[in-house]
């Protein structure tokens, strides 16, 4: 195996810019002409039929994909739910087969191959659930899921089994019973909003909850997991925001998984959070095509910080069903995050976590740096260091 200098070859950016822009650090250039019409593909289709695309002919009218991939297309949605909304289509670049947005969202006919290890329930939602609604995997905390629908369907979701349009939205009697179960519950400190995506409940239901929970004593934060300021960012209104409030912590965590996601509509969406008071954290699914190289994951997560959001996870991809073209290997997720070790800030650093298949929890699974009398530092290189205890720690020429 390649050490972490063998492996990564040196980074090289743009106009030789050592921070490069967000919007330019990698992947294909938005700015480069298609050929025979002279402008970019987000000038070309910027402003036509503003909907959510969610069928292949839809996909292959806005351009995104061939005429001849509209049958596959429709083969996969048969089975998993799609949608893309105007704000991704407008990012994704059809010129480029390997297009990291477009492959987030485009249906692909990989996902129809189910592999022996995947599951329909990778991390065990199913078995921690003891009412609707809720999921308790760990004792202090628990997702409190009030639907199962989103803006935008990921191709490598890990409940892709359960969501999907008009998916399933908690009665008042179900999600009465789930508040219930957190109010009886007194070691239970943190409710995380998940789903689907809280944040396209109405102000009303979402205002609803929150206060609901705020005036549980034993809950001292409340968080809610979602895409939209992302993918649908009209959607944060004034209004919005400001059903967040409550006297507990709140936090918001933006899923986001390439720094071309990072729009001014984005921005302006999440400022519009922030500015409120509430803290915004991230979180991202390390994906092949899509993320899996330093360049592109130091341009993501700078765009975080830069903006006042503090990556948080970065996730090893679930054992979803047809999701293994989209996995790498652990071992190069700690190369990358070596690399980020030494390339950018402690504010830039997200947690590189694997869920453990069957509910058993997250595990941090980074690079080890301590052997026996021993620590590497982030290249590799091997110093003395008396009283390290002993483990399997990376030498130059090994993998990290």
């Amino acid at each position: 195996m390649r050490g972490v200098d063998g492996a990564l070859p040196p980074l090289t950016h743009r106009r030789n810019d050592p921070h490069p822009p967000v919007a330019d650090a990698t992947g294909p250039s938005l700015s480069r002409p298609i050929p025979g019409k002279g402008r970019s593909p987000l000038q070309t289709r910027a402003g036509e039929g503003r909907k959510t695309l969610r069928n292949g002919a839809d996909l292959a009218a806005s351009g995104v994909v061939e005429a001849a991939r509209i049958a596959e297309i429709d083969r996969v949605a048969q089975r998993y739910a799609v949608a893309v909304t105007p704000e991704m289509i407008e990012l994704i670049d059809p010129a480029d087969p390997h297009d990291p947005i477009a492959r987030q969202f485009v249906p692909d006919a990989a996902e129809l191959t189910t592999a022996p290890e995947e599951r329909s329930d990778p991390i065990g939602d199913a078995r921690l659930s003891p009412v609707k609604g809720i999921v308790h995997r760990y004792p202090d905390r628990v997702l409190l899921k009030p639907l199962h629908t989103c803006p935008v369907y990921c191709r490598f979701c890990f409940r892709r089994e359960v969501v999907g349009p008009g998916g399933e939205v908690l009665s008042d009697a179900e999600l009465s019973a789930a508040l219930t179960y957190v109010r009886e519950h007194q070691e239970i400190w943190e409710v995380i909003l998940t789903g689907g995506d809280p944040l396209l409940l109405s102000p009303r239901r979402l205002s609803e909850i929150v206060a609901a929970l705020d005036a549980i004593p034993h809950v001292g934060v409340i968080r809610l997991h979602t895409r939209v300021p992302v993918v649908s960012s009209a959607h944060v209104t004034a209004e919005l925001v400001a059903s967040l409030r409550a006297d507990k912590a709140v936090y918001v965590v933006l899923h986001a998984n390439h720094p071309r996601e990072l729009t001014a509509r984005a921005v302006a969406a999440c400022r519009r959070i922030i500015d409120s008071g509430i803290p915004m954290l991230a979180q991202s699914v390390l994906l092949k095509g899509v993320n899996d190289d330093p360049a592109t994951l130091e341009a993501l997560m700078r765009g975080f910080v830069r903006h006042r959001i503090k990556p948080y996870y970065l996730h090893h991809g679930d054992l979803a069903p047809g999701t293994s073209h989209l996995r790498t290997s652990i071992e190069h997720g700690q190369h990358l995050m070596r690399h980020l070790r030494g390339r950018v800030s402690g504010l830039c650093q997200p947690g590189y976590v694997l869920d453990i298949p069957g509910g058993h929890g997250k595990v941090p699974i980074g690079p080890t740096y301590l052997g026996h009398d021993q620590v590497a530092d982030w290249r590799g290189k091997i110093h003395a260091y008396p009283g390290a205890p002993a483990a399997a720690v990376a030498k130059p020429g090994t993998a990290g």
